[in-house]
């Protein structure tokens, strides 16, 4: 990575405190953007590559570095992100007086797609937490084999997740401090580092209680108290459970429930804001509680339940 591009990231990460996933997807951009240019200088040689490349290239550069993108089929969501991360370095630069103008200014990004995000209906929701309750998770969690941890694990993650609309990322970084039992809420660090308080209903929190009490010393680690490796959720190993690890579980989980819905790690969280709306919940408040920055990123839940009342018109009005 060139200088001028790793004093970027570097901003990004200390000034701006981006997460380490956001930090990799600029880092992927930027690489590809470095790549096209050291092509474009026939310097395939990345090692030759400078920062004067990354100054001197102009409109022409970046438009036909978007175009290329375009034409390997890439997504156009993905497209514009890669402009994003080039438009935020040139930004930068011109910002620290490393480069005189910044050749992306009059780049129009591709016109997105709108698409909605998945959710899954209340009735496809109660069969994946079905065996939420102590009993049920005792049933499920008693194999021949024995006494089966992770499952009294993954009911708790699951019922966390939808009970708070916890990004994946947020969920998996969870410590046991973080969690009030005696007030029924979580503590958080989302995106930007910026903290908060999440209110986690009853039965998230009997399955969390369920799952200290009688999983968690099974899977590693008998010290529930508070240490820097304090973990909530663990692996079978004992080390602290990943966003991989959880998309991996709830697709294993979705498909023993039967549901046929597209699970992404984000299902849930899609699905608490949207049964939020759908209940008569306001905007700002699900703003709040989903920890969005912007309104207009809360927004497009409102156009999943616009939709579903679309939906129930033509199914039940007699002259729809």
């Amino acid at each position: 990575m060139l200088p001028c591009v790793e004093e970027y990231v570097n901003y990004l990460a200390v000034e701006k405190g981006l997460s380490e996933n956001t930090l990799a997807s600029y880092v992927r951009d930027l690489e590809k953007y470095e790549k096209f240019i050291a092509n474009t200088e026939n310097e395939v040689d990345l090692e030759m590559l400078e920062d004067a490349d990354i100054f001197n290239a102009d409109q022409s550069t970046v438009s036909s570095f978007i175009e290329s993108l375009m034409k390997s089929k890439m997504a156009p969501t993905s497209v514009c992100r890669t402009l994003s991360s080039i438009r935020g370095l040139y930004k930068f630069l011109v910002r620290e007086r490393l480069c005189k103008s910044d050749p992306t200014s009059n780049i129009a990004p591709p016109k997105r797609p709108k698409r909605l995000p998945n959710v899954l209906s209340s009735q496809e929701v109660n069969r994946l937490l079905t065996p939420s309750s102590s009993t049920a998770a005792v049933q499920l969690a008693t194999t021949k084999h024995g006494f089966d941890a992770r499952s009294v694990r993954d009911l708790a993650m699951l019922e966390l997740l939808y009970s708070s609309g916890l990004r994946v990322s947020e969920l998996v970084n969870l410590r046991i401090s973080d969690v009030n039992m005696e007030l029924g809420y979580v503590r958080c660090i989302g995106k930007g580092d910026k903290e908060r308080i999440v209110p986690v209903g009853s039965k998230a929190m009997n399955a969390i209680a369920f799952y200290l009490a009688t999983a968690r010393s099974h899977l590693g680690k008998s010290d529930t108290s508070s240490t820097p490796d304090d973990g909530l959720f663990l692996t079978s190993r004992g080390g602290t459970m990943t966003r991989q690890g959880f998309w991996k579980m709830i697709k294993k989980r979705a498909l023993e429930a039967g549901i046929d819905t597209k699970i992404t790690p984000h299902t849930l969280r899609h699905s608490f804001a949207t049964h939020l709306l759908e209940n008569g919940a306001d905007l700002r408040s699900v703003q709040e509680l989903l920890g969005h920055s912007d309104i207009s990123t809360t927004q497009i839940y409102t156009h999943l339940t616009k939709a579903k009342l679309k939906e129930t018109y033509d199914k039940y009005h007699p002259r729809a």
